[in-house]
């Protein structure tokens, strides 16, 4: 792996090369994906149908999109009993940290008869999409639906493309039954963004998408945005580690590449003061890569996006750190807590040698589906108020507008809406 000496050069050179991995860096694809969600929206289960035997190479009929209940007794008993028994831990455990970030409507009353307040209301229908192709992700299905369950959303449709075979994946039919999903669908890509956005005539409409996917379903979210809400337009997975002296390197090492083994174009990136721990990491990292299953995808990863910085301080390394905004940030140094705290961007932050990011993967139970390519700026991770609306509750009396009534309406004459004015003026016309 790459070693680097870091300064603000080879970090704003590698800040470009990472920002360059997201959906608006594939105009190539766009038109496709535009093509699709057209067809989608004009022939619904046909175009759907169509794609699935072009895409995923298998037939299907409206009757056969949805996965039915002997489909989902079936995939019970494909998986093994201990997987499953996991499976309902990990959701325990997401449905027990979601729980924590609930809201209640509040109102609040004054004398003077103003009565302010929020209302939260679950969106009705959320939609939940699961990547297929490279690997199965039933994790993905726990982190999607569970929050939605929580917040009280009525319906929920899962899409997840099928193999050859017209069936979804076992795992990801358990996780969805698991997680309370009430609809799942055979459908993958641009093809099932577009099915949840428009809906067809088997496959319903659905107020917002969540979940990450490859390209086209980035591509899809974006262009779908407005018809239909969605979490974010996530780009391909990232790690960025923060270590010392300190750190144990084969931990370094193992925690690097178990994000750099998702996709060729994830990034993987350490920042260190010690240039011996970065020699000693990327040793680690060759010794793995001759067992590891996944290790073409993982070299094509490292080549491109993988990165090993070498700082002169702790405070090089945390403003690099901020700069990146990764999905993922370990911190492994003798004092990760007072380093945590000076971090400002990042969408899940694992702190000490024995938090490795995997842990939040499946089983710890904040959300995994996290803001990608540097949107930890501005993006939070997937939860509860994903899946909510709140809306401003206003009420003043006749007393309590006539006090304020000139100020509103000298506001709104500054700004020469004089119908804004006269719509309070008009309430007193008689006072005058």
């Amino acid at each position: 792996m790459r070693i680097v000496k870091l300064d603000e050069n080879t970090r704003e050179q590698a800040l470009e090369k990472l920002i360059g991995r997201g959906a608006s860096g594939y105009g190539d694809y766009e038109k496709t994906v535009q093509d699709i969600i057209a067809n989608v929206r004009e022939n619904g289960d046909e175009a759907v149908i169509g794609y699935e035997k072009k895409f995923d190479r298998c037939d299907l009929t409206p009757q056969t999109l949805r996965v039915s209940r002997q489909e989902i007794e079936e995939a019970y008993a494909a998986l093994d009993p201990a997987l499953i028994e996991v499976m309902k831990k990990a959701a325990a455990n997401i449905r027990d940290y979601h729980e924590k970030q609930k809201r209640t409507s509040w109102i609040t009353t004054r004398e003077d008869g103003v009565i302010l307040g929020q209302k939260i209301t679950p969106i009705e229908v959320s939609g939940c999409y699961v990547p297929g192709g490279r690997a199965v992700y039933p994790s993905s299905v726990l982190m999607n639906i569970v929050p939605a369950k929580v917040a009280g959303v009525e319906k929920i449709v899962m899409c997840t493309p099928p193999g050859a075979d017209g069936k979804a994946a076992a795992g990801t039919v358990v996780a969805a039954d698991i997680a309370g999903a009430d609809e799942i669908y055979k459908v993958g890509g641009a093809q099932a963004i577009a099915a949840m956005a428009y809906g067809t005539q088997t496959i319903p409409k659905v107020d917002k998408i969540t979940g990450p996917g490859n390209i086209f379903v980035a591509l899809a979210k974006k262009q779908c945005f407005g018809v239909t809400g969605i979490d974010s337009v996530a780009g391909p997975s990232e790690i960025l580690v923060i270590a010392d002296s300190t750190a144990n390197p084969r931990f370094v090492a193992a925690d690097l590449l178990s994000q750099a083994e998702h996709d060729p174009m994830a990034s993987a990136i350490l920042l260190t003061t010690d240039m011996a721990l970065a020699k000693a990491v990327s040793d680690e990292i060759d010794r793995f890569l001759k067992t590891l299953s996944r290790a073409e995808i993982i070299n094509k990863s490292l080549e491109d996006y993988g990165y090993i910085f070498v700082g002169e301080t702790m405070e090089d390394l945390i403003g690099a750190a901020n700069t990146i905004a990764s999905e993922h940030l370990e911190i492994i140094t003798a004092n990760p807590y007072e380093v945590m705290t000076k971090i400002k961007n990042a969408g899940a932050i694992f702190l000490g040698s024995y938090s490795s990011e995997p842990l939040g993967d499946y089983f710890a139970g904040p959300n995994h589906i996290l803001p990608t390519n540097g949107t930890a700026r501005f993006f939070s991770p997937l939860g509860v108020d994903d899946f909510v609306k709140k809306s401003s509750i206003i009420s003043y009396s006749k007393e309590a507008l006539r006090a304020v009534h000139k100020d509103i309406e000298l506001f709104a004459m500054s700004e020469g809406l004089t119908a804004h004015a006269n719509s309070i003026a008009v309430r007193f016309e008689e006072e005058e």
